[in-house]
């Protein structure tokens, strides 16, 4: 390959240019398939999403993966790390939202569909609402793959996981307490005033 190749397409065989790799670092096609292929079948990244867990899986690791897509190319993907890593937020979804928003150079993810093997978990699904995809698809629910895999926890059930969100923090089973204190809030009024008095965060999407 001559210095402005950076792979070779795996359809046509021809070379995939600096330009194109810079855009899309996990590019593998030399165009977009939609224009390359138009009326052709579209690039299955839900099989893709399996195939990361299932691998995962047999490597030792969990069984979730997600895959984060924008323009019709892959931009991030991840399986779980969770065992390989013992970090209990090392989820697959974290881990691909964390790669794109570095590749993009934004916190924010609009214009892209995040494919995720299962529902997400609270944490990951909160995670999903603050990086702002324009979709997220989930190939199966929790009680669908209950009767083959289980992560209950000391604070949780895979049936109560949810539910302790929506209670007061004095009713959760995950011990916490509040502390007031002044000096915290403080905090956030130097954050509003190095942000020229406005509250909101710059450049956020907001609802329309």
């Amino acid at each position: 390959l001559d210095a402005g190749t950076y792979g070779l397409c795996e359809i046509c065989g021809k070379p995939i240019g600096k330009a194109r790799m810079q855009a899309f670092p996990r590019a593998t096609l030399c165009v977009d398939p939609t224009d390359r292929f138009p009326g052709g079948p579209p690039v299955d990244f839900a099989q893709r999403t399996i195939d990361i867990a299932r691998q995962n899986v047999e490597e030792g690791g969990r069984p979730f993966a997600t895959v984060i897509v924008k323009d019709g190319e892959i931009l991030a993907e991840s399986p779980n790390k969770v065992a390989q890593t013992n970090d209990p937020t090392a989820h697959a979804e974290i881990l691909a939202i964390r790669d794109a928003c570095r590749r993009l150079g934004t916190e924010h993810l609009v214009g892209t569909t995040i494919y995720v093997l299962a529902h997400p978990c609270p944490m990951c699904l909160g995670s999903l609402y603050y990086c702002s995809p324009d979709e997220v698809v989930f190939l199966t629910t929790r009680d669908t793959y209950k009767q083959h895999y289980v992560d209950d926890r000391k604070y949780f059930e895979l049936e109560t996981l949810y539910g302790e969100f929506a209670k007061d923090y004095t009713e959760r089973r995950l011990p916490m307490r509040h502390e007031p204190h002044d000096g915290a809030v403080d905090v956030y009024r130097l954050w509003q005033q190095h942000n020229g008095g406005d509250r909101h965060v710059p450049g956020a999407p907001t609802a329309a």
